[in-house]
């Protein structure tokens, strides 16, 4: 029956959960019929949420009745704003003070072509001393007892040395936690010698990690060589590393390594509304079915089902 019915029905609902990313986001959604480029706009239908991966990460855990907690750097005059709507979606989030202004993105959805595009701001440097500020509370909370997985997600702001994830990683592994990595580029490659349970990068995070300077192909174009690169980046990961790879490409199925062959399993395409948040929504169900006992291929076929669920929605990072 897989993870999703009779394995799920008696999940053990083990651990708690500390997600962890440093670039928090204020994401504005507005949905019109379609775009029409260098005209004036207008509609009715739009929201505001916080969001970012790791805050999106842990909306999923919560709604799914999980204990997490997100721990993110936050500053400026939206601060309170920020926390104010994470409390009302009921979100712990232990937060430092940086002095960065919290960055807005914005997702513009058409309906009748279902095209969804996200026009990303980039963070504001952090203060100095910043790094230290975060590391300490992470220590704190690795140390407090309040999780036993943690989930390291994203990029980090400008400011943050380029060690901070690794060094993470690294606190994490010492203190007895399993470790779940949504990170690409010389941050994964130096948070892998920690041996983490899982990466999950999506198919242009592999390809800028594992063939620098190689352009992605595209999750449609050139399915062999796409093939051949998850296989080769899976075996190698789970013989020095003992990490499972799971590779997503949005719409296209999720390719993983299973221990011995290449898998692959199909993404539920229907009813897509907004795939913002979908990536972490497959990471949070991958990571609990693996927490509860399910097979690689069964994380696997949860975490799409998540990631299908959340795209059903216009909140970046939500299943309902």
């Amino acid at each position: 029956m897989g993870y999703s019915g009779a394995m799920k029905a008696q999940a053990k609902q083990s651990g708690s959960y500390l997600a962890v990313c440093l670039n928090p986001v204020i994401q504005k959604t507005l949905v019109y019929p379609s775009l029409v480029t260098g005209e004036v706009n207008r509609t009715s239908e739009h929201r505001v949420d916080v969001a970012g991966k790791g805050i999106c990460v842990t909306r999923v855990l919560t709604q799914l009745g999980r204990e997490a907690v997100h721990l993110t750097q936050l500053g400026g005059p939206t601060r309170n704003w920020f926390l104010q709507m994470c409390e009302a979606d009921g979100l712990d989030v232990a937060w430092v003070e940086s002095g960065s202004e919290i960055r807005f993105c914005t997702t513009l959805i058409e309906r009748e072509s279902g095209a969804a595009t996200e026009l990303v701001e980039e963070a504001r440097p952090v203060a100095p001393g910043t790094a230290e500020l975060v590391l300490e509370r992470f220590s704190a909370l690795l140390q407090g007892g309040q999780c036993s997985t943690v989930m390291l997600s994203g990029t980090v702001a400008a400011g943050f040395p380029s060690d901070i994830m690794p060094r993470m990683a690294a606190l994490a592994v010492q203190a007895g936690k399993r470790l779940f990595l949504d990170l690409k580029g010389k941050a994964l490659l130096e948070s892998l010698p920690f041996r983490p349970t899982l990466v999950k990068p999506n198919l242009e995070e592999l390809y800028q990690t594992y063939e620098p300077g190689i352009r992605s192909p595209g999750v449609k174009a050139d399915e062999g060589a796409i093939r051949d690169l998850v296989s080769r980046a899976g075996k190698e990961y789970l013989e020095r590393f003992g990490s499972l790879l799971v590779v997503t490409r949005g719409t296209e199925p999720t390719l993983f390594w299973d221990g011995r062959v290449l898998r692959s399993a199909p993404v539920d395409k229907k009813a897509a509304l907004n795939p913002i948040g979908s990536g972490d929504s497959f990471n949070v169900g991958v990571a609990i079915a693996l927490e509860d006992g399910a097979t690689i291929e069964e994380a696997v076929i949860e975490g799409n089902r998540l990631g299908a669920l959340n795209a059903e929605r216009l909140r970046p990072g939500s299943i309902f």
